[in-house]
């Protein structure tokens, strides 16, 4: 059952959004060689703690930390360590709040130190791919044409779109109805109502689409081990014109 929000409800998913966005940008200024993933974690908590929010992912489903830190070839769900980042890695950094009871949830993908043109290309398209997705998002549109729209720009870039995670809905539980693929046909699926809260996340892989997890039962890795980049937002279905992007962050386009 997809569960519609009412205007009051998607403001106070929108201050959980901002807050993780807020986080994301202090996390985002610490990233560079030399720091641990277990540190970057710290500042994340620390960010959502401050601002009176509670970290969603920390004991989700047994999940120990409060950020998802995936690094090069980790596509998802990386667990924050010890590990020291290197210059030329990249990383994606997920994170989630919840707020009276709503949660928001957002990611980017981002570099640490130089990188290739050819890195910096993956990190492009599959923010570009988030962005088309997003503007499907509006009444009247099916599930399907934001998956379409994201399957088609990453796979016209020689990439491949993660299909065992997908995005999803989001409200008062992490993951709500509906699935948000990356991939699929156009016009499928149920048709977008206002009140409709997604969070929409490619995962584009440099080389092939299948994935494995470790044996930490989180991790999720590239099955090929090549690069691996994560955008995602929360947004809003509004009733009328382009959807609302809840996790705005202030350093977007």
């Amino acid at each position: 059952m997809i569960i519609l929000k009412t205007p009051d409800e998607v403001e106070i998913m929108a201050r959980a959004s901002r807050i993780v966005a807020e986080a994301l940008e202090i996390v985002k200024k610490e990233v560079r060689a030399g720091v641990t993933t277990d540190e970057l974690d710290r500042i994340a908590e620390d960010a959502i703690r401050s601002k009176g929010a509670v970290p969603a992912f920390k004991g989700y489903r047994n999940y120990p930390k409060t950020l998802c830190a995936s690094v090069n070839e980790q596509v998802v769900h990386g667990i924050p360590s010890k590990r020291k980042l290197k210059d030329g890695d990249i990383i994606g950094l997920d994170l989630g709040a919840i707020v009276g009871g709503f949660y928001g949830d957002s990611a980017v993908t981002v570099a640490v130190g130089q990188i290739s043109d050819t890195v910096l290309k993956l990190i492009r398209i599959t923010e570009e791919a988030l962005y088309l997705g997003i503007q499907q998002a509006t009444v009247g549109q099916r599930l399907t044409d934001i998956s379409h729209a994201v399957q088609r720009h990453v796979e016209a870039a020689g990439y491949s779109v993660v299909t065992e995670f997908v995005g999803h809905g989001i409200g008062r539980q992490l993951h709500e109805e509906p699935q948000v693929p990356n991939y699929g046909k156009p016009g499928q699926g149920p048709r977008l109502q206002s009140g409709m809260v997604l969070a929409i996340e490619p995962m584009v892989n440099m080389g092939g689409s299948a994935v494995r997890v470790l044996d930490d039962r989180w991790t999720a890795v590239t099955a090929d081990g090549s690069l691996s980049a994560h955008f995602e937002h929360t947004i809003a279905v509004q009733p009328v014109g382009p959807a609302r992007i809840l996790s705005q962050r202030s350093d977007m386009p």
